[in-house]
């Protein structure tokens, strides 16, 4: 198989995990195709339906994507729901703000990994604020962010408690206070 024909295949969100190995296995060398199979087990989950796609085969190549030198592997191990928790704890500190932020959003990251998010950049904070498993304690001193989309973000969260929506509907923001309007009715 030529280099061209594997990225076409990966271009398939339906092509079977066992394959995608096999292309993974063949090429592992060469950065366009293992982006591409990143990418490809990226479009195999769902944020809908966290159980998607789970194999040990994609485990397995989701752990050797995590070491790739290309951030967007990284990236895309970074965000996806069947990344084991190991893989995670050693992303939580890479050297890309970017990798990090999606580490923050990923609702397995355990939750000591989670508040040590709380004190890093914004782009980080950003995803901590979006993650339902971010602890409540923490989405009630982010929803005093000074960032509107930090706040935004504790406001869209599902797990953010009818308490900080209450507050977050004095905002500066009418976009903070709107989608905080919203979750306090989808709460009622």
């Amino acid at each position: 198989m030529t280099k061209e024909e594997a990225v076409e295949l990966l271009t398939n969100k339906n092509l079977e995990i066992g394959k995608v190995e096999e292309i993974f296995k063949d090429f592992r060398d060469d950065k366009d195709v293992v982006g591409q199979v990143a990418m490809n087990l990226s479009l195999k989950t769902s944020v809908y339906d966290r159980e998607q796609g789970k194999s040990e085969a994609m485990e397995r190549i989701l752990i050797e994507l995590s070491k790739a030198e290309d951030m967007g592997s990284r990236w895309a191990v970074a965000k996806n729901p069947q990344t084991p928790v190991e893989v995670l704890k050693v992303l939580a500190t890479d050297r890309i703000n970017l990798v990090r932020a999606l580490v923050a959003t990923n609702p397995k990251t355990p939750v000591e990994f989670l508040e040590k998010f709380f004190s890093e950049e914004k782009i980080v904070r950003d995803g901590l604020s979006g993650n339902p498993s971010t602890p409540q304690k923490i989405l009630k001193t982010l929803s005093d962010d000074r960032d509107k989309m930090v706040r935004l973000r504790v406001a869209e969260n599902p797990s953010t408690s009818d308490e900080v929506l209450r507050r977050l509907l004095k905002d500066d923001s009418p976009d903070v206070v709107r989608a905080s309007e919203i979750r306090l009715g989808e709460n009622s």
